[in-house]
């Protein structure tokens, strides 16, 4: 397995159409994933996408920590995946904004509206269709790695800049709020 280089914003690959993986179960598509998952550990991640790393085919691959998802029941934990030609459908109801980071964008942070439930599937490496309808975390990820294969990256569904700024400088503005928040409660 390999570290792969990851694309910039900026880079022409993130702002294409993907193209459709024509062989989930090919060889060079499972080195390909794995080399995916070796990165997208490596950085940090919990998703990365294959444009991300120059590669313009339709397949990410993600994990969902127990530690971020929301406690809805259907915003479920899941380890390494794997998805390929990926098919995402909202479901009708409830957009939320949600804090997102990306791999392409380091050190930038953001409040994205996504809708809080959706259906997905696509291929696994066996060339199984696999699917769930998931909520919250989960279905942010999948949301935000399945806009990387049609050449959208989160600022693109951004509705309010003013939530959009470097990390540290969120987590200090976050940590100055709370300290003001508790010195109020005295």
């Amino acid at each position: 397995m390999a570290i792969l280089k990851i694309a910039r914003m900026g880079h022409p690959v993130l702002l294409r159409r993907a193209d459709p993986v024509p062989d989930p179960t090919a060889p060079e598509i499972r080195k390909l994933a794995m080399d995916m998952l070796e990165t997208m550990e490596d950085a940090g991640g919990a998703g990365l996408a294959a444009p991300q790393v120059h590669v313009p085919l339709r397949m990410f691959v993600f994990r969902v920590s127990p530690s971020r998802v929301t406690g809805d029941p259907c915003d479920v934990p899941l380890g390494n995946a794997v998805v390929i030609n990926p098919v995402v459908e909202p479901i009708e109801g409830d957009v939320r904004l949600r804090w997102e980071g990306c791999l392409s964008i380091p050190g930038l942070r953001a409040a994205v509206p996504r809708p809080w439930r959706i259906r997905y599937q696509g291929y696994d490496l066996e060339g199984n269709l696999r699917g769930d309808e998931v909520c919250g975390f989960h279905a942010g990820v999948v949301q935000h790695e399945y806009d990387h294969l049609d050449g959208i990256l989160y600022p693109m569904r951004m509705t309010d800049f003013t939530q959009f700024g470097f990390s540290e400088e969120l987590a200090r503005a976050a940590e100055a709020a709370e300290a003001e928040r508790r010195e109020a409660g005295r």
